[in-house]
């Protein structure tokens, strides 16, 4: 309750204004909590990842912060402006980090500091995040292994330009969300980053089991990866396919089903810009297309160039993606019967033909209780692998095992169109010639039927 001093007595004198106008200005501040209270930090987590480890604090409010490293020994120091820690650090679960002890103080009064010891020297990047559905305020810190040997989550696979010619197909399977981002919530609590995870786990088994395969998972933990980040993991595993695995969510309970997207032409459209305005870009190579370098090539043919692998890598991912539809439509229900196309970020890499897999939506709580079951999951991540496996065993890429098996057997294989199938797309995905298919197939025009089958060149 209110003091005296808080309230105005009936008789009181001009001279004692500004003494009342000073007690309603405390009252305010020691009842209303105040601008100038100090900030909680309530809660703190960590997250290890292959090449880095993020470091998320919980905060009653935004703060203004600052970080700086120091070396002999190694140690990262957040100071915390007009904040108090309501958490003990000392027990935050440090896992695989290279965090070994958490440490605070008090600091000029109302400020707080809060020491990381370090095991190695480390690169920290710092942000701010609003409120979202799940979190308040945090501060997050991501510290960046400064050493020379970064753990991977990936296992070394066989490089696409291997002498033999009996290289295995190399999948890279992406895992959505993770670590501070928990993507979609269903209405009991089960998460989209673990259910995505478990997923991504069973494909890569059935994937490496496979004669002819090799899978890679762009997080096989709990952590988060920048979506650009994850495009990069498959082309340093020179993959073949990109297949990221989310769950959709939706603000009404009732949509349910799977949906495969493959990248848009707009999507396409805005990722060649970005990678020609950036002059770092054009030295990478276009391994999914022959291993073209851009760096040595004027404006104008590189744009050619990228266009041509950009077109080459959405026709592949529309006709696995519509593989992996069809067989996903044999054990779960479809939202949409086509593969759709957006301008996601996972899908915008301009040599590898990437998918993205939302699995169904776990705001739906009949879907959601079938996400629970390991034995549902598993049927998901097979219908995935069996569209994976009958696109390859169709169209094996060049130099793979599968390729060389298909030579053996003999010089031509058979394919039967498709919608949106075009001869010169044909030609291209098999690296032959428009005129060799015209000869091959005794066709007067390019004007293919659905349907109809054609005899492709396997040399």
């Amino acid at each position: 309750m209110f003091d005296n001093r808080c309230s105005r007595r009936r008789g009181d004198r001009p001279w004692a204004l500004e003494l009342l106008v000073a007690g309603w200005l405390v009252c305010l501040l020691v009842f209303s909590g105040g601008a100038m209270g100090q900030v909680p930090v309530e809660n703190a987590r960590v997250w290890p990842a292959p090449d880095h480890t993020r470091v998320v604090f919980d905060l009653g409010a935004e703060v203004e912060h600052s970080v700086f490293t120091l070396e002999n020994p190694h140690r990262l120091v957040v100071d915390l402006r007009n904040a108090s820690l309501k958490y003990d650090v000392t027990q935050l679960d440090l896992g695989d980090s290279q965090i070994r002890q958490v440490r605070s103080a008090p600091r000029n009064g109302n400020d707080l500091r809060i020491v990381l010891d370090l095991a190695t020297k480390s690169r920290p990047r710092s942000f701010v995040l609003p409120p979202n559905d799940q979190y308040g305020h945090r501060l997050v810190i991501d510290l960046v292994d400064s050493g020379q040997q970064q753990k991977q989550s990936y296992a070394p696979v066989m490089s696409n330009n291997s002498s033999s010619g009996q290289r295995d197909i190399i999948v890279v399977i992406d895992a959505g969300h993770g670590g501070e981002d928990p993507g979609a919530i269903g209405p009991t609590g089960l998460r989209e980053k673990d259910v995505v995870l478990e997923i991504a786990r069973d494909l890569q088994k059935l994937i490496s089991a496979e004669r002819g395969y090799s899978a890679v998972l762009t997080r096989d933990r709990d952590y988060y990866i920048g979506l650009r980040e994850r495009t990069e993991i498959a082309r340093k595993a020179n993959a073949d396919l990109f297949v990221s695995i989310h769950a959709d969510a939706f603000f009404k309970p009732q949509p349910r089903g799977a949906s495969v997207y493959a990248l848009s032409l707009r999507g396409a459209t805005s990722e060649s810009a970005r990678w020609l305005a950036q002059s770092e870009n054009e030295a990478d190579l276009i391994g999914g297309v022959g291993g073209v370098s851009l760096g040595d090539k004027d404006k104008t043919l590189a744009s050619v160039l990228l266009d041509l692998s950009m077109t080459a890598s959405m026709n592949a991912s529309l006709g696995v993606g519509g593989r992996i539809l069809k067989e996903m439509g044999a054990v779960t229900d479809l939202h949409k019967r086509q593969v759709e196309q957006a301008a996601f970020v996972v899908l915008k890499s301009p040599d590898i033909p990437s998918l993205l897999v939302e699995a169904g939506f776990l705001s739906n709580p009949q879907e959601e209780r079938s996400f629970r079951s390991s034995a549902h999951r598993a049927k998901l991540a097979r219908s995935v692998f069996k569209g994976i496996a009958a696109h390859f065993s169709e169209l094996p890429p060049p130099g793979t095992l599968l390729a060389w098996e298909k030579r053996r057997k003999g010089d031509e294989l058979a394919y039967k169109i498709r919608s949106g199938d075009t001869l010169s797309g044909i030609a291209r995905r098999n690296q032959t010639s428009v005129g060799r298919l015209k000869e091959l197939n005794s066709l007067n025009n390019e004007e293919l039927q659905v349907g109809q089958v054609i005899r492709i060149p396997t040399s």
